[in-house]
């Protein structure tokens, strides 16, 4: 046999990120989560892990379906429109967006780009309402399903074989430790902080890194008033006009000019 053509190649890569996507949504199997109803009274399993409107017992993410196809989508665009810079999603949880964006970069053989992982590991910071009132109340801290130790999310790399020296791992609030990532450029940063606080810090730590083509992706927006608020608040400030668009019912992403 001979060496496969661009065409299989292309068929193969899209065959393993497809699956990549079922197995981290964990869209193969149900989830003992599904049997509690979604907001709107569903109990149609497809669709609630579509929307990623459960916080699933068993899949490493609870984006669902459709923010994570969008988020390949966007590192294949860059990819391909050559856009530089590496990868970071900030509020991880159990790893599934970050090893998404690993398992792109492998699929395409890429060498040259890192995918930082950034986290508290340890769940959502308690609120200060004094310094941001519209975080007041939002005590995801209370939530210990949202802590997930940085131990945890590295054995989920593992369990893919995704685990190497271009994931790099950054621990510790937002605020102490996003400024200081050694990294120029980012072609795709993803913000899940929740908080108007978390957000905030993120944009402001990271958006001017964000290279000319790049794409912000905020995970919060439609579910989170703050967090939305925090998105406003510093696109009016430092003039972003670019359109934001919809992804489902709660994340959001524009494209930076």
């Amino acid at each position: 046999m001979g060496l496969p053509t661009r065409g299989e190649l292309a068929r193969l890569r899209a065959l393993y990120l497809d699956n990549m996507e079922r197995i981290l949504c964990n869209s193969i199997y149900p989830d003992p989560s599904l049997q509690f109803l979604s907001e709107d009274g569903s109990d149609d399993a497809e669709s609630l892990r579509r929307e990623g409107r459960d916080w699933p017992m068993v899949a490493h993410t609870m984006i669902g379906a459709r923010r994570m196809a969008q988020l390949r989508t966007c590192v294949e665009r860059v990819l391909a429109d050559g856009v530089p810079g590496d990868l970071i999603e900030t509020g991880v949880w159990r790893g599934g967006a970050t090893i998404m964006m690993r398992a792109v970069l492998a699929a395409y053989g890429i060498s040259d780009r890192l995918v930082w992982v950034a986290d508290s590991f340890r769940g959502l910071p308690r609120p200060n309402p004094e310094k941001y009132p519209l975080d007041r109340g939002l005590n995801f801290v209370d939530y210990v399903e949202l802590s997930v130790p940085l131990e945890d999310v590295k054995a989920n790399f593992r369990k893919y074989d995704l685990l190497d020296d271009r994931v790099k791992f950054v621990e510790g609030w937002f605020s102490e430790t996003l400024a200081d990532i050694a990294a120029t450029q980012f072609a795709v940063i993803r913000l899940d902080g929740d908080l108007y606080e978390s957000t905030m810090d993120a944009l402001t730590a990271l958006y001017p890194r964000l290279a000319p083509g790049g794409f912000a992706v905020i995970d919060d927006y439609g579910a989170v008033a703050a967090c939305r608020s925090a998105t406003h608040d510093y696109r009016e400030t430092h003039a972003i006009t670019e359109p934001i668009e919809k992804i489902d019912w709660t994340g959001v992403y524009w494209r930076k000019r």
